[in-house]
């Protein structure tokens, strides 16, 4: 059997036609020829519902939100403990405290409950994130962040494709940040987006994105001269790296459609162990409410031990398997610049058991059926051994 990676980056469509396509055109910065073209069809992916801004990274693309809502000393900002660095590091760059509260079992999404029992008069925003490309309950979590006027900033990282009631993720908050880093369904090497549903923060936005200047302004021909305006940095795209996204993004529906066929295969095969209490373990869960976009198939096993040992298990067979996030809020840095010290009682447990199987656009339907055998057969062993 040929090894099988965890992820694998893949050329799906015209990526090397259009970057020398860039090169060619003599604007291989940002702003270019594909950048405007990669905006657009993101824009209408998400049924332009948003304004689409490429950034260079999904992490770029979060503190520029952090920016344009005037985060500072004395905020607080509700975000899961189970995230990237990323998401609160946005947040704590610009003095803002963390309060770090726990997430759904069967998601592993923030839990609405949770961050209701949180707020409180310095919180400036919710930053929910949608773990694996699902959602927690996004009517619930709005009308909260409603009632009390806090912003709510999607951190969309995973969530290319996927739909809350039939519409796209990344479109409910004020702001929302996606990921085309090599990791996530459509890729562009290093890359990002900011999506915009607040219009009072779109012109903003930009000027961020431009150093704080109103440079972009100036080369529409709306000012005769750009200067300095606001905080800003360095956030947008190159052209070149438009250009390999744009290809990406015309193979979306195809890469989306494999993706979430992979996806319920691993579902299909592994439900039976999870019938089994013996084995105590679970899989991925999408909620009624959810449309999947096949981005993380993962599974739950009773214990750390057990799942350093399937990943040993798999690794004898070429099979790369992975756990991911270490919690925020036992981190040193976390435990530091968090509002106060909680206890997380799931995301504490699900962290070290949380396994991810291997996932991405060409692995094949029968060597998920291989994958989900070894699964089984590591779990029949583990039951001789009881």
């Amino acid at each position: 059997m040929s090894k099988i990676p965890f992820n694998k980056p893949e050329i799906v469509g015209r990526e090397l036609y259009y970057i020398a396509q860039a090169i060619m055109n003599g604007h291989s910065s940002g702003n270019g020829t594909f950048s405007r073209h990669a905006e657009v069809a993101l824009e209408k992916n998400l049924e332009n519902l948003v304004d689409v801004q490429l950034t260079t990274s999904c992490t770029s693309a979060l503190e520029t939100s952090a920016l344009l809502l005037n985060v500072g000393p004395g905020d607080e900002i509700i975000l899961p403990s189970y995230t990237f660095v990323s998401t609160a590091n946005a947040f704590a760059l610009r003095g803002a405290k963390l309060s770090f509260v726990d997430v759904e079992a069967d998601t592993m999404n923030i839990s609405v409950d949770a961050i209701a029992r949180a707020i409180t008069p310095a919180t400036k925003a919710i930053v929910p994130v949608n773990y694996a490309g699902i959602s927690c309950d996004m009517d619930a979590l709005l009308d909260l962040a409603q009632a009390h006027d806090i912003a709510v900033c999607e951190d969309a990282a995973q969530s290319i494709g996927s739909k809350y009631k039939g519409r796209p993720l990344g479109t409910f908050g004020d702001i929302a940040s996606f990921s085309f880093h090599e990791t996530k369904n459509i890729i562009c090497g290093e890359g990002g987006a900011l999506a915009v549903r607040n219009e009072n923060y779109i012109e903003r936005a930009e000027i961020i994105r431009e150093k704080g200047t109103d440079r972009s302004k100036f080369f529409r021909g709306e000012i005769d001269k750009y200067s300095w305006v606001d905080l800003g940095s360095s956030y947008i795209l190159s052209d070149i790296l438009s250009a390999f996204l744009l290809a990406q993004l015309e193979q979306i529906e195809d890469i989306t459609t494999h993706r979430r066929a992979l996806f319920y295969r691993y579902k299909e095969n592994l439900d039976h162990l999870v019938n089994m209490a013996e084995f105590d373990l679970g899989i991925s869960i999408v909620p009624d409410y959810n449309e999947c976009n096949g981005h993380i198939f993962y599974i739950t096993l009773h214990d750390t031990p057990q799942r350093q040992r399937l990943i040993a298990y798999l690794k004898e067979r070429d099979i790369m398997s992975v756990f991911h996030y270490v919690p925020l809020h036992q981190s040193p840095y976390g435990k530091s610049h968090s509002v106060a010290e909680r206890s997380l009682p799931v995301t504490e447990e699900k962290a070290g058991q949380l396994l991810r199987l291997p996932l991405y656009p060409s692995l094949q339907m029968d060597q998920v059926d291989t994958i989900c055998n070894y699964v089984t057969d590591f779990f029949e062993a583990e039951k001789k051994a009881l």
